[in-house]
């Protein structure tokens, strides 16, 4: 697509139609955003949030427990979850500096995600690199996560009081449905033969 082309859009309802997918929700979302002339770009949008996510301050100490924190934060990843909070928060709001403790939650809850899922897979490598749990142990790597989801929530306090009990509640339906996900994962490696039906359930929560 050229710079100067324009998805079409126009005003949408989930009613319109309840079985509206994810790839055409997506483009939907480009179209509204292309047309706020005034929206930031997407490299603008991650250099915002990474200059952000870097002030998050975490102690020096105790060492074992924060700078697996730092390892994990700093090991890249797409960061697809925060940018997709940017951008949503972008089609009603150009002001999305508002939305950056959202989208730092997000992202820190992720990666707490990811220390906690490679003590279960016995995971030695990490995007590359070794994993916390190969590179400081089962312990620390449990109480680092632990940790992260606490800073997750800490970074939700950033979010303006008015919007804060809706934000908690969609955030914390989220945080149970991947743990729920994660069971079905487990639950599934347990047996001989998995229905696509039970595979599409697993991978919606």
């Amino acid at each position: 697509m050229r710079d100067n082309e324009r998805l079409p859009t126009r005003s949408f309802s989930y009613k319109d139609n309840p079985k509206f997918g994810n790839s055409q929700l997506f483009f939907l979302i480009l179209g509204q955003i292309q047309n706020r002339k005034t929206m930031k770009t997407n490299e603008q949008l991650q250099t915002l949030f990474e200059h952000y996510l870097a002030q998050t301050d975490f102690p020096a100490e105790p060492q074992l427990l924060y700078a697996p924190i730092g390892y994990s934060l700093a090991g890249g990843g797409k960061r697809l979850r925060p940018m997709l909070t940017l951008l949503s928060y972008a089609i009603f709001d150009e002001n999305v500096q508002q939305a950056l403790p959202a989208a730092a939650a997000v992202e820190v809850f992720h990666n707490f995600t990811l220390l906690h899922d490679d003590i279960m897979d016995n995971a030695a490598i990490r995007r590359g690199k070794p994993s916390v749990y190969a590179k400081w142990g089962r312990n620390v790597a449990i109480l680092s996560g632990d940790a992260m989801l606490i800073y997750a929530y800490r970074l939700l306090g950033g979010i303006a009081s008015a919007r804060l009990p809706q934000v908690l509640a969609t955030f914390n339906e989220m945080a149970l449905e991947v743990c729920e996900g994660q069971q079905y994962d487990m639950d599934f490696e347990q047996k001989q033969k998995v229905s696509v039906v039970e595979y599409m359930h697993m991978i919606e929560s």
